[in-house]
């Protein structure tokens, strides 16, 4: 196996989250790393002297966008291996008109989503949340209870918007006895997605509007893409049965946030929300003082020790294409039309 020059780009939290002692050992036994092995921007003389030499670029969060200026920095550059999901904010035109090798780990990304989104799922069931905020104010007797339907993990519908990574990992998980709720079915809306695999992993495709007037929760796994902003908007909020809960752990911007602010006033859906449009929201939203809402900064995806398996897998991608290998999560030009 041959070591080809590499060159670390990310900002300094990726760094400390994604490349401890053995992650570094092993980036040094693929790849030759010059000094400085890491920059933060192409600005810099250091960065430009690097860049001159550089095969391949071993990428994370905080990587600015590889532009035509900085590519033509770079002659030698063939690969770029990227330590985290999407890399829309990463690459350019120029990038696929160089016809460089692009990898990126978001099927590993996919994973703590999807744990995330099944524990939801199980809190949704059960109003646990919204409960719990009731809960701060109203301390005398547990009379609210009573208040919020029936409060069951068990022969419940589940809709999934988006048959992604991430949708069809919380399917499967859906679909195995005992790790998460008794669903009597699981419904799934996606324009682009199989009937076929769909049954297979124990779901049912239908139309966006039939799965949102039947479900009991919806949980969305849509990509940001023009023809995916405010999917979920006035209309399709109001389709929504009574008590219904929308859980959103992909991206802000498929939900109408200020249609999802005058639905959620009313009292009539919950929302649990990871993602948010903007990000995060302006103090003076309603939504962070509603009962019926729930929101996170963000934390559905990998963070923390999770991230480590995206550094393994991008090392991987690396080792392969250092050995002359076919890479296993190539990213191409078309792919951006349908991905996050």
């Amino acid at each position: 196996m041959r070591r080809p020059e590499a060159l670390l780009v990310m900002d300094d939290r990726a760094l400390r989250m994604q490349f401890g002692p053995d992650e570094d050992s092993r980036l040094r036994a693929i790849a030759r790393l010059g000094e400085p092995a890491r920059v933060t921007d192409y600005d810099t003389p250091e960065a430009k002297a690097r860049l001159a030499d550089v095969e391949v670029l071993v990428t994370s969060w905080g990587a600015p966008q590889l532009t035509t200026d900085v590519l033509d920095l770079a002659p030698n550059l063939r690969a770029v291996v990227h330590c985290a999901g999407s890399v829309r904010s990463l690459v350019s035109d120029a990038v696929w008109d160089r016809g460089l090798l692009v990898t990126n780990a978001v099927a590993e990304n996919a994973l703590p989503v999807a744990e995330f989104t099944v524990a939801a799922i199980v809190m949704a069931g059960k109003k646990a949340p919204f409960l719990a905020n009731i809960a701060r104010k109203r301390r005398d007797d547990w009379s609210y209870l009573t208040e919020h339907g029936e409060l069951s993990n068990r022969d419940r519908v589940v809709g999934i918007v988006g048959f992604s990574r991430t949708g069809r990992q919380v399917v499967t998980r859906l679909t195995v006895p005992g790790s998460g709720p008794e669903t009597r079915e699981i419904l799934v809306a996606d324009p682009l997605a199989d009937p076929a695999a769909v049954a297979d992993a124990g779901a049912r495709l239908v139309p966006l509007d039939e799965l949102l007037a039947a479900s009991d929760i919806v949980s969305l796994h849509a990509p940001e893409l023009p023809s995916t902003r405010n999917l979920i908007g006035a209309r399709e909020l109001a389709l929504l049965p009574d008590g219904a809960t929308l859980i959103n752990t992909a991206r802000g911007a498929v939900v109408d946030t200020a249609a999802l602010e005058r639905e959620c006033v009313t009292g009539r859906i919950y929302a649990m929300l990871d993602v948010t449009e903007p990000e995060p929201l302006p103090a003076s939203s309603v939504l962070y003082d509603l009962p019926n809402v729930m929101i996170t900064p963000h934390v559905a995806g990998s963070l923390g020790t999770e991230a480590r398996r995206m550094t393994a897998a991008a090392l991987d991608e690396l080792e392969r294409y250092a050995r002359g290998e076919s890479s296993r999560s190539a990213v191409t030009r078309e792919d951006m039309e349908f991905v996050a």
